[in-house]
């Protein structure tokens, strides 16, 4: 009991150490680009893109931050980009979840580079899929021109914003901009395209080329007010539809027009009333180790995470290193689907290494998300996942057919998937447990969250083998003191790419959480999804049984 309660203690304390680090970068992002670019904010006038989010959100009500993480060590010869210089919150306005966009001016004067532009793409992908209201406060220099190329010309790049902007107008999605500061070139196209633009008189401008450009271009020398600003916009052109003294009145307009939408059609998810875990959820933290490779059972996370701590599990006694279970959070219906990573016996005696998908786990795995699709309950994936089991023994059983059959019904699922990644996440593993590339409505990380192709070691010493042929044919000869130079130099940068920051950085993630955020982020995602009845039928297609 001694060494049980110790190793409780040692990744309790291991775990908080982790949190901390995750939340001094966070402080630290969440500053833009630095006080004094904060403080020339104030000097104009302006509220900076946080504290204008602030001022429209509702207060003390639940909200969660998409991105914050974005950007996060990239861009550093450009003088990086905290937040991707854009801010995006899921939040509430007057009552009604939303999502609010904000350019973040103190950031290269809100110039989009790459990772702004996809971060802006899902902001939007989850107004499309939940159907909610999306607000934009823009003030934006527009694209950083020496990434241009990154950002113009391709599907995935700036001008998709544009083609969603119409999209989501034609799913008759509420879509309200406020220009607060700049607005130029194409952007300024993005808040005339929303159903209702306004404009902040002194500080917002918006026009297709400034008055350096228009004199190049034209010769005409013109000032920025008389190009675009809110007089002219909102008494002689008609761009934009009202004209506000500054942002607090900007703001107030835009809960005005939010206080008056009409409800939406419901998706009709089962929800009762909310009850806490019995289990202190606190004791999750003691739980988990830290170190990916140590086991712990994961009947004792999930008994934290749900109400009552009640599950009615499906399927307990076959395929044990996948457990599947209905349950509620806060007060929502949910499958759970849910790597066991303990060691575990299946039904011959044989043993089976927690975190693997076996045959007989992504088999049953595959049947209960049909019937959570069949039931129109919404599926929760908590992923620690080394991969599925490989070897003669697994591939004679049938592993691939009955991994297809998993990642089938995965892809196919047309309630809403929420994707947490508590540990591993590796390879196939990664797909079969709903990772980014299948569509989870919203996929957050725990601070312990690795996302690779397969672990650390593994990756690092296939990664060495290779090295070594390539010096060796070169003819160099290797010494042990160079064998283990290169090990450590291709381990240290491997580990890198597998943290929580690198993923939420590239937004393979929405955000690092704390555990005990988790039962807020999933009844949330709940809460947006059940905005958008599903139209779509369930069709697993051709699948093997």
């Amino acid at each position: 009991m001694k060494n049980e309660e110790l190793q409780f203690n040692k990744n309790e304390d291991a775990n908080l150490l982790l949190m901390s680090e995750v939340r001094q970068r966070l402080d630290k992002i969440k500053l833009g680009g630095g006080k004094k670019n904060i403080e020339k904010q104030h000097v104009k006038g302006k509220l900076t893109a946080r504290e204008r989010i602030e001022a429209l959100l509702d207060q003390d009500a639940t909200q969660f931050e998409v991105g914050a993480f974005a950007g996060f060590e990239m861009y550093e010869e450009q003088g990086g980009c905290p937040a991707a210089g854009v801010i995006v919150i899921i939040g509430y306005v007057e009552g009604r979840q939303c999502i609010v966009v904000a350019n973040d001016a103190t950031v290269k004067a809100g110039a989009w580079f790459p990772i702004t532009a996809k971060k802006n793409l899902r902001a939007q992908e989850i107004s499309m899929e939940n159907r909610l209201p999306i607000i934009y406060l823009v003030d934006s220099a527009g694209v950083f021109l020496p990434m241009q190329d990154e950002i113009f010309p391709d599907k995935e790049h700036f001008g998709r914003i544009f083609r969603n902007y119409a999209q989501m107008s034609s799913m008759c999605i509420t879509q309200i901009a406020a220009i607060m500061g700049s607005c130029v070139a194409g952007g300024a196209y993005l808040p005339i395209m929303s159903d209702e633009a306004m404009i902040v008189e002194g500080t917002g401008s918006v026009f297709l080329a400034g008055p350096y450009l228009v004199k190049a271009a034209i010769g005409e020398e013109v000032d920025l007010e008389t190009l675009g600003g809110a007089t002219s916009t909102t008494e002689i052109s008609g761009v934009t539809d009202y004209k506000c003294k500054n942002d607090q009145e900007c703001i107030e307009r835009i809960r005005s027009i939010m206080s008056k939408l009409g409800d939406a059609n419901k998706a009709g998810f089962n929800r009762s009333k909310s009850s806490l875990p019995k289990k202190n959820e606190k004791e999750m933290l003691g739980i988990l180790p830290t170190d990916s490779g140590q086991q712990y059972d994961t009947y004792e996370i999930i008994k934290r995470l749900v109400d009552d701590s009640a599950i009615d599990e499906y399927k307990p006694g076959y395929g044990k290193t996948i457990i599947c279970c209905y349950a509620r959070i806060d007060g929502w219906a949910v499958g759970i689907v849910a790597n066991q990573r303990k060691l575990v016996k299946n039904k011959k005696g044989e043993m089976q290494f927690g975190g693997v998908i076996y045959s007989d786990s992504a088999d049953k795995a595959a049947r209960f998300i049909m019937n959570c699709n069949q039931k129109k309950i919404p599926l929760v994936f908590l992923q620690d996942v080394t991969g599925f089991m490989v070897g003669s023994k697994s591939e004679q059983g049938g592993i691939i057919k009955d991994g297809a059959k998993m990642v089938n019904a995965v892809a196919n699922s047309v309630v809403p998937k929420i994707t947490i990644v508590i540990g591993n996440s590796y390879g196939a593993g990664n797909y079969a447990m709903c990772g980014k590339a299948y569509d989870p409505r919203i996929i957050v990380g725990w601070h312990t969250a690795k996302i690779a192709v397969m672990g650390g070691d593994q990756a690092a010493n296939v990664l060495l083998q290779i090295h070594k042929a390539t010096l060796k044919a070169k003819g160099e000869e290797i010494t042990p003191e160079v064998e283990k130079k290169l090990l450590d130099e291709i381990t240290q940068r491997y580990e890198k790419q597998t943290t929580p920051f690198y993923a939420a950085s590239r937004l393979w993630i929405d955000a690092i959480i704390d555990p005990l955020e988790t039962r807020k982020v999933i009844s949330m995602a709940i809460e947006a999804a059940n905005n958008a009845p599903i139209e779509k039928q369930f069709n697993v297609g051709i699948i093997q049984t």
